[in-house]
């Protein structure tokens, strides 16, 4: 993982934003344009023979089972938009799974018999690659999509990415009235007043897939953020959810956080009414790719295909921002959309750190989470 060179009352408050992991619309409080489907119609790059592969998924029944780490409202724009792409499609069973859960499942379900499985979702980098790297797990295909989008959309052989989402610092406005420009930055306003800021911080805990990715990135991006992290992580307190570290944001139970996905922060810093804000890391903001990719085994293999490539498509790109995630693609932008430009414009390519999808040796993993925990003191 490396540092890129491309392209109310708090508790009145916390009760109105109900479920946190949900992740919604952005900042911008308008509605975002309807997004417009041509119905049944592809690209003209698309192979010649693809209307072969639709009549294929329509004998298929019109039936698809996603596993993801995704919630219902970061799901229901694609699905939605998916049938409208496609009429004959009635049925998208969406489960929704921990990050690396949902790969155990899957193989666990294949030893027993048969997975449900058609598509599989999921921001946890290493997991994906250890996934994808056993023997029929991944079914291959290449996407008409994938030229379209550049050498950064194909993250494994036949494992594309959904989206670039930004791992942000969220803070509490009324604890907190300057906001940091960055990690360096929050290290040196905690240190400045330690008492303050003892067990008042939060960051995802590294022993999860997800929090390792976005942590072990941090240091690998920018080797000198441990100079940052010798000073933070005495103070900080590790959580296993960003829905948990956000509630308690919300509820100054936390001043600030780090490494925030900023999917499920945006729709918070909408509805707290300036009491939760996010900035985007100058001295390094991470991106993490949100990977998809259709399992071997899939039941439905060709309506699989047909929601990987609407997934990368404009409309489906459209719809992936209208769910709260970062799209990437260009061309997408309207009101209440996120993209990973936006990141781009806010901290400047060089400021990037791209999470790569590749296994990590288990010693060097066991050697970061034991330098990691250790100034965590866990």
């Amino acid at each position: 993982m490396a540092r890129t060179h491309r392209p109310a009352t708090a508790l009145a408050l916390a009760l109105a934003l109900g479920a946190l992991t949900a992740c919604g619309s952005g900042s911008d409080t308008t509605e975002a344009a309807e997004n417009k489907i041509a119905a049944g119609q592809v690209p003209d790059y698309y192979p010649e023979d693809y209307s072969a592969l639709i009549e294929a998924a329509e004998k298929e029944g019109g039936k698809l089972t996603v596993y993801s780490n995704l919630g219902d409202e970061n799901m229901a724009p694609i699905v939605r938009d998916f049938k409208k792409k496609y009429d004959f499609i009635k049925t998208v069973s969406v489960n929704e799974l921990d990050s690396d859960e949902l790969f155990q499942k899957v193989l666990s379900e294949n030893a027993a018999g048969k997975s449900p499985a058609d598509v599989l979702i999921s921001s946890a980098a290493s997991a994906w690659a250890d996934f994808s790297g056993r023997k029929d797990t991944v079914l291959e295909y290449d996407s008409p999509e994938a030229a379209e989008l550049g050498d950064e959309a194909e993250l494994l052989p036949s494992v594309y990415s959904m989206s670039k989402d930004p791992m942000t610092i969220a803070y509490n406005t009324s604890l907190m009235e300057k906001a940091p420009t960055g990690i360096a930055d929050l290290a040196e306003i905690m240190k400045a007043d330690e008492g303050k800021f003892k067990n008042k911080v939060t960051v995802r805990d590294p022993e999860g897939s997800f929090g390792f990715t976005v942590t072990r990135a941090l240091t690998e991006g920018n080797p000198q953020a441990w100079d940052a992290l010798e000073t933070m992580l005495p103070l900080t307190r590790p959580e296993t959810s960003s829905g948990t570290q956000l509630e308690k944001i919300v509820a100054g139970e936390y001043t600030a956080g780090f490494l925030i996905s900023a999917s499920p922060a945006y729709p918070v810093v909408e509805d707290s009414a300036g009491l939760v804000k996010i900035v985007f890391p100058k001295d390094g903001t991470i991106v993490l790719p949100r990977g998809l990719g259709i399992a071997a085994k899939a039941p439905h293999p060709a309506t699989s295909k047909l929601f990987l490539d609407f997934a990368l498509s404009q409309e489906g790109q459209r719809a992936v921002a209208e769910g709260g995630l970062s799209s990437y693609r260009k061309g997408v932008e309207g009101k209440g959309l996120h993209t990973y430009q936006e990141v781009v414009d806010a901290v400047g390519e060089d400021n990037i750190i791209a999470v790569e999808y590749a296994p990590v040796a288990k010693n060097d993993a066991d050697a970061w989470l034991d330098r990691f925990n250790g100034l965590l003191k866990k």
